[in-house]
């Protein structure tokens, strides 16, 4: 049960097999919220992808028929699912459910009869909810929950050929891996899933530069920083009238203005960081993640400018959405932003807010378990 989840299977009939038992367990709870992150995990699969990131998807002549009229329902789900996600956050009710869709509607499917064409668009979205699934688990604090979902969501988009989604998968693998500590490996996995950027649509390119360029900052590099900024800005300028796929519409100006915001932010360089979120509007309700992540990341550029007051103002305001969001992974970004408050760690005002945090964390860690 252990290693259940992170196989990347060389044949396309055995990815199908990972995937579904992979989701069965985790919907009927018989995986181990104890498991833990390993980065390690990811090598496989990375560089499998990177050697063939789009194989040909195979018909199948066994099984229930699948039809166009089950893709757009998948796609309906899939859709209703990731806007409900960048509302309400992945612990809400409808994102996870999403786990119980793709174990009883959605395997079920791909154990079916579909032509090459049908087949194709039914591994691309259901790699999309997988991905989604994992997204969702990863801001719910449920790590190995979540890099077994982008590992098997890796796998089927390689199997419906969508070298774009996987390079979006990678590119959110490489986020997971720098969020738990694991700054070079997320460097190379950004890199990889840029790799064919001169193929891929240019706002999946540009949001896998946008990740190393977050990675870089982690790693002190600000030269890399402001470069791999600068590429993703002209990439999302290259991609801004293009029809493509709708999980990449959150890529634009405003997405690249809130996490440059944040890459100056852990360089330390406040005057930049208060730059670009001038540079654009606060996210809209809409996108209340973003919203919160922004206003963490100012707070604290305003703890790093001396103006405790401004920064406590933003932090509570952070911590009330993040809360309201059931994000544990918006706990990580305050206990950053705690770090900022060392210089006035004896003001009761800090005393107080630090432990609201430490509160809110052990609620939304004990609701995760």
């Amino acid at each position: 049960m252990s290693e259940l989840g992170l196989e990347f299977a060389r044949r396309q009939d055995d990815a199908v097999t990972e995937a579904a038992a992979y989701w069965s367990a985790v919907n009927r709870r018989q995986f181990l919220t104890h498991h833990t992150f390993a980065v390690s995990a990811f090598a496989t699969p990375f560089s499998r992808w990177l050697i063939d990131p789009a194989e040909e998807t195979r018909a199948r002549e066994s099984g229930p028929a699948v039809d166009r009229g089950h893709i757009a329902e998948l796609r309906e789900a899939a859709d209703s699912a990731r806007l409900w996600d960048s509302r309400f956050g992945g612990s809400n009710r409808k994102s996870a459910s999403l786990t119980e869709y793709l174990y009883e509607r959605v395997a079920p499917l791909l154990r079916g009869s579909y032509s090459e064409a049908v087949g194709r668009d039914l591994f691309r979205v259901t790699a999309e909810m997988a991905r989604l699934a994992g997204w969702t688990a990863f801001d719910a604090g449920r790590h190995s929950i979540a890099q077994r979902h982008f590992i098997q969501a890796l796998r089927l988009a390689r199997a419906g050929g969508d070298a774009d989604l996987g390079s979006y998968i990678l590119a959110t693998m490489a986020m997971q891996s720098l969020m738990r500590g694991f700054t070079s490996e997320a460097i190379d996995m950004a890199q990889g899933a840029y790799r064919r950027g001169q193929t891929l649509d240019p706002r999946v390119a540009g949001f896998a530069k946008l990740i190393e360029a977050r990675s870089h900052a982690r790693a002190g590099d600000e030269r890399s920083t402001s470069a791999c900024i600068a590429q993703s800005e002209r990439l999302a300028e290259r991609g801004a009238d293009g029809e493509g796929p709708a999980w990449i519409g959150f890529f634009n100006q405003q997405r690249i203005i809130t996490d440059a915001a944040e890459a100056f932010r852990d360089l330390g360089n406040h005057r930049a960081t208060f730059a670009w979120n001038a540079a654009g509007p606060m996210p809209s309700d809409a996108f209340a993640r973003s919203r919160s992540v922004r206003l963490s990341v100012l707070a604290s550029a305003h703890a790093q400018n001396g103006d405790l007051a401004q920064s406590l103002h933003l932090g509570r305001e952070s911590l009330s959405l993040f809360t309201r969001l059931g994000s544990l992974r918006g706990m990580e970004y305050l206990r950053v932003y705690g770090r900022s408050l060392e210089p006035w760690r004896r003001d009761p005002q800090v005393v107080t807010y630090l432990a609201d945090v430490r509160k809110a964390t052990r609620t939304l860690a004990a609701a995760a378990a």
